[in-house]
C-alpha cells in the first residue's frame, strides 16, 4: 500500500521531466545569450577606448563595413546553421558577438558611459518583464510572427532612409516603433523557444535551436537598447 501512493503516475513523472528539461533549456538559452552580451560589451568598450583603432574604423569608409556587417552575418548564420555543427553554431554566434562589438563601439563615442550603462539597465529590465510574460503567458502569440517581422523590415528600411534624410522627427518615429516591435519580439522568441523545446527534446536539433533562439532574444535586447539611446542617451560634449 505505502508503494502504491508514494509512486507517480506515469503522465506526473513525464510533467516534471518536461519541466525539468525546458528549464535547462531555458538557461541554456540565456546563458549563450548573456556571454554574447559580455564578448559585445568588451569588444565596443576596447574598441572604442583605442583611439588609434576607432579612428581607422568609423573615422573611414570602413565605418560601412563596421555597420552593415552583422546584418549580413545574420542572413549567412540563418541559412548555414543546419550545416553546422552545435560547437561550431556556438562559436559563430560568439563570433558574431564581436563582430556586433565593433559595430557598438560608435555609441561610446556619441554617449556618455554613464548614459549607455542606464539606458541598458532599462532595457534590460523591459527584456527581462517581457520576456518573463512571453514564457508564463497561456496565450497563444505565434500569430504575431508574421506582423512583427514586417515590423523589423519596415524599421530596418526608414532607419537606412534616414541615414541620408537626417531627419530627426522620423529618427523619433523609428525608435517609438523600433521599441514597440522589438518588445513584441521578445515574448513571441521566448514563446517559440518553448515550442521547439517541446517539438525537438532530446535531439541535436534542440541544441542548434538553443543557439538561435539566443542569438534572436539577444538581438532584440541590443535593439532595445540602441533605441532607447534615442529618449535616454546623453551625448558627449
Amino acid at each position: 500500500m505505502d508503494n502504491i501512493w508514494q509512486t507517480k503516475p506515469p503522465h506526473a513523472v513525464e510533467i516534471v521531466h518536461y519541466d525539468a528539461g525546458l528549464k535547462r533549456h531555458m538557461v541554456g538559452i540565456y546563458r549563450i545569450m548573456a556571454l554574447g552580451l559580455v564578448v559585445t560589451g568588451a569588444v565596443a568598450f576596447g574598441v572604442a577606448h583605442t583611439p588609434a583603432l576607432a579612428a581607422a574604423i568609423f573615422g573611414t569608409p570602413l565605418k560601412w563595413v563596421a555597420m552593415l556587417a552583422p546584418l549580413a552575418f545574420v542572413m549567412f548564420f540563418s541559412f548555414r546553421i543546419e550545416r553546422m555543427t552545435t560547437n561550431g553554431a556556438r562559436a559563430a554566434f560568439y563570433g558574431f558577438s564581436a563582430l556586433m562589438g565593433v559595430s557598438l563601439a560608435s555609441l561610446f563615442l556619441v554617449f556618455t558611459g554613464i548614459s549607455i550603462a542606464q539606458t541598458f539597465l532599462i532595457a534590460a529590465a523591459m527584456f527581462a518583464a517581457i520576456s518573463l510574460w512571453g514564457y508564463t503567458t497561456n496565450r497563444d502569440i505565434s500569430s504575431w510572427g508574421s506582423f512583427l517581422m514586417m515590423g523589423v523590415i519596415g524599421v530596418v528600411v526608414a532607419s537606412l532612409v534616414n541615414i541620408f534624410l537626417g531627419s530627426t522627427t522620423l529618427h523619433l518615429i523609428i525608435s517609438l516603433v523600433g521599441v514597440a516591435v522589438f518588445v513584441g519580439l521578445t515574448a513571441w522568441d521566448t514563446q517559440r523557444a518553448k515550442s521547439e523545446y517541446l517539438a525537438f527534446a532530446g535531439t541535436q536539433a534542440a541544441e542548434k535551436l538553443q543557439v538561435m533562439s539566443a542569438l534572436g532574444l539577444y538581438l532584440n535586447l541590443i535593439n532595445l537598447v540602441q533605441l532607447l539611446l534615442t529618449f535616454t542617451g546623453q551625448q558627449r560634449d
